[in-house]
């Protein structure tokens, strides 16, 4: 009885970390920062923004609150609860632990269609149009030569991905070679590293949408993509449509990688090393492994860009951090958890 206890006070103990951990997150991503915002102001503006009078006047520190960093904010957490969710879809579907949510293409035929739409000239809202319906383009390419290939589908897809993945990543060297020096390659380089530092209101109205589309689908057959770990033939056999649930998972991860990408440029290691931390922490299953995985997502880049715009006078690029504290972490991670691949 004792060791019942132990396990339930456990389990309770890690479900008010996983509430508690984002929401501390979330709310000292606001005070920190160049403009440095005490608590007592932060809950102050708080309140008079949402409490207060209607004719009240917006102050710098209300400005600073509500039109920077609370835009950043619920951008960070959503790109990182999408492309962790993604890649442990993806691992689960794949059954391999090394696939992250670009196995297909989709992040290199975002970054592609948003470096020709710098490379045109274009706006913002373009560009992120662009790296969105090229990231869908590279996701069905790479699915219609696996058609063509008639091989085993898992692993024509990965094929398939290999293929579109380095024609887009030919792409946009091609426009990086032939863009201006001085004004578009460096615009483009640094799109390409990753950042959320120029996202505003319209950018998180712009992706929800896509987000909605695909987050629901996933969470509503989490549960079968426990299936798919006891091979093609047994899943059949327990009755799932195999080929309808590895549509369902490809497209609702497609849109919101792509999404992601569109906003935020190319951030990797997040949909790859937060899975494994996920699965170290709640196990396989994933009826509860996918939603800790994005709620441990969204948890980790929003500390990473915070990491990224105080750690010095310029800020850093979110996949130069993410991949420096990417590499350490996974080893780490995957070297404790792998047995639960084998």
């Amino acid at each position: 009885m004792s060791k019942y206890f132990k396990w339930l006070d456990l389990g309770f103990i890690r479900v008010i970390l996983l509430v508690l951990v984002p929401i501390v997150a979330f709310l000292f991503s606001f005070a920190i920062g160049r403009y440095g915002i005490p608590v007592s102001q932060l809950l102050s503006t708080l309140y008079v923004h949402y409490f207060g009078s209607s004719t009240a006047q917006a102050s710098n520190l209300d400005t600073v609150v509500f039109n920077i960093r609370l835009p950043r904010i619920i951008a960070g957490m959503l790109v990182g609860a999408a492309l962790s969710t993604a890649g442990a879809a993806y691992q689960g579907m794949f059954k391999n632990p090394l696939v992250s949510p670009d196995i297909l293409g989709a992040s290199a035929g975002a970054g592609f269609g948003a470096c020709l739409a710098i490379f045109l000239s274009q706006s913002v809202y373009v560009i992120q149009i662009s790296a969105f319906v090229f990231g869908l383009i590279a996701v069905l390419l790479a699915c219609l030569i696996n058609k063509h290939l008639d091989y085993d589908p898992t692993l024509g897809l990965v094929l398939g991905g290999i293929l579109i993945s380095t024609l887009f990543s030919s792409g946009t060297g091609a426009i990086k070679y032939f863009a201006d020096a001085n004004d578009k390659l460096p615009e483009i380089t640094f799109w390409l590293m990753g950042s959320l530092s120029s996202v505003d209101k319209r950018d998180i109205a712009s992706i929800i949408i896509p987000m909605l589309i695909g987050f629901i689908p996933l969470f509503i057959v989490r549960w079968r993509i426990n299936v798919l770990a006891f091979g093609e033939e047994e899943a059949r056999t327990l009755g799932i449509n195999t080929r309808r649930l590895r549509f369902i998972v490809i497209i609702s991860s497609t849109v919101i990688t792509a999404a992601s990408v569109s906003i935020c440029g190319m951030v990797g290691w997040i949909g790859l090393v937060v899975p494994h931390l996920a699965r170290s922490i709640v196990g396989p299953n994933y009826r509860t492994l996918l939603p800790v995985t994005g709620i441990l997502g969204a948890t980790y880049l929003l500390l990473v860009d915070d990491i990224a715009r105080c750690l010095g006078s310029v800020e850093v690029p979110l996949g130069i951090l993410t991949a420096l504290l990417g590499v350490p972490f996974f080893i780490i991670i995957f070297k404790n958890n792998v047995r639960g691949w084998k």
